[in-house]
């Protein structure tokens, strides 16, 4: 499998991010926009493509958005930032991108946050993930997991109180576990703290946390007893340096994060959607039009995979068209963490 993980744009307009920011907000100020979402920008009004968000979504977006550079000839710059889900939402509530890569759904404060802002969302599933528990490929003590056991290595009351692997399973060693995860701003904690404890946003705060993946997998290739817990494409482009812990799912099967697992719902409960989010003003002016067209078609169905993530059945992303095309700015869950299944029945009843 190719992997695309880099954590710059192909296109090299990192020196032009503080102009594009600038240039992005003063554009939206000049634009006509309509509480239904109705596109009142021009095509004129869009020179660049800008997207921020998820670092978990940001190796499928910049897969995309390099194929599409190459496509249009490099007549629509496009550049991908990563700055958390948290973080990118509220850029693009700002009205600083077009697009929001994000590793969970809009929270009903950011859906507010950005009709304060002028405009609504189209919310877009592009891809299945599996979070990933990763160890280092020494450690040998560790294969399988249950829920439990990770809440106990990550809940609140753990701070300062669990430190040792044997205090999770008196088999493991008496060594010190040395822990790395998504920080605050990360769709992934989200939705790992909502799963695993219960609550969004509940964990114990004394381990490494960092909004870029690349930090995580350095730090638990480098401790034999260190622990984290970040995107599978991370992990799947790492995979000669990590190992993956098997996850007890709801039938009691240890079960390894794994592309037909994720893909059937299998890997639970830490399978889940990733999205990307237009603004409903812009959806469906050129050149946003094309370009999220381009990502649901079938290259940017085949992009998922060399992501190293799972795509969806094609009626998916063809229903995900539909919303575009529609602008439709209702939220698929209205907010709620969902699991991986249960996306195809949500977009037929909310065409």
């Amino acid at each position: 499998m190719t992997t695309r993980i880099k954590k710059q744009t192909f296109i090299t307009l990192i020196l032009l991010a503080a102009l594009l920011t600038l240039s992005i907000a003063c554009s939206t100020e000049n634009q006509t926009k309509e509480e239904s979402g109705t596109p009142g920008a021009t095509s004129k009004d869009l020179q660049i493509i800008s997207l921020d968000g998820s670092s978990t979504v940001f190796p499928v977006t910049e897969a995309v958005a390099e194929e599409y550079y190459i496509k249009t000839k490099g007549e629509i710059p496009v550049t991908v930032g990563v700055s958390g889900t948290g973080g990118g939402m509220k850029k693009f509530c700002r009205g600083e991108t077009h697009i929001s890569n994000a590793s969970r759904p809009q929270k009903e404060k950011e859906r507010v946050l950005c009709e304060e802002g002028g405009f609504t969302s189209v919310e877009l599933p592009v891809a299945i993930d599996g979070i990933t528990v990763v160890v280092n490929q020494d450690n040998d003590f560790v294969t399988c997991m249950t829920v439990e056991q990770l809440n106990t290595i990550w809940d609140p009351s753990s701070e300062g109180n669990i430190t040792m692997w044997n205090q999770v399973d008196p088999t493991w060693p008496a060594e010190k576990m040395e822990l790395y995860g998504p920080g605050q701003d990360s769709g992934t904690f989200d939705y790992f703290t909502e799963t695993v404890n219960g609550e969004s946003q509940a964990s114990r705060g004394d381990f490494t946390a960092s909004e870029d993946d690349n930090v995580l997998v350095t730090g638990v290739s480098g401790d034999k007893y260190a622990l984290a817990y970040f995107g599978y494409a991370y992990y799947s482009e790492n995979a000669s340096k990590l190992k993956a812990i098997k996850i007890v799912n709801d039938q009691g099967d240890c079960v390894a994060p794994e592309a037909a697992a994720i893909n059937s719902g299998v890997y639970n409960p830490l399978s889940r959607p990733l999205f990307i989010y237009v603004r409903g003003d812009v959806a469906g002016v050129e050149p946003v039009k094309s370009f999220v067209e381009f990502y649901l078609s079938p290259t940017g169905r085949d992009l998922v995979g060399e992501a190293g993530y799972v795509a969806y059945p094609d009626e998916v992303y063809e229903l995900a068209l539909g919303r575009l095309q529609n602008v439709n700015t209702e939220l698929l869950w209205g907010g709620a963490s969902p699991k991986s299944g249960g996306v195809l029945e949500r977009l037929k009843n909310n065409q």
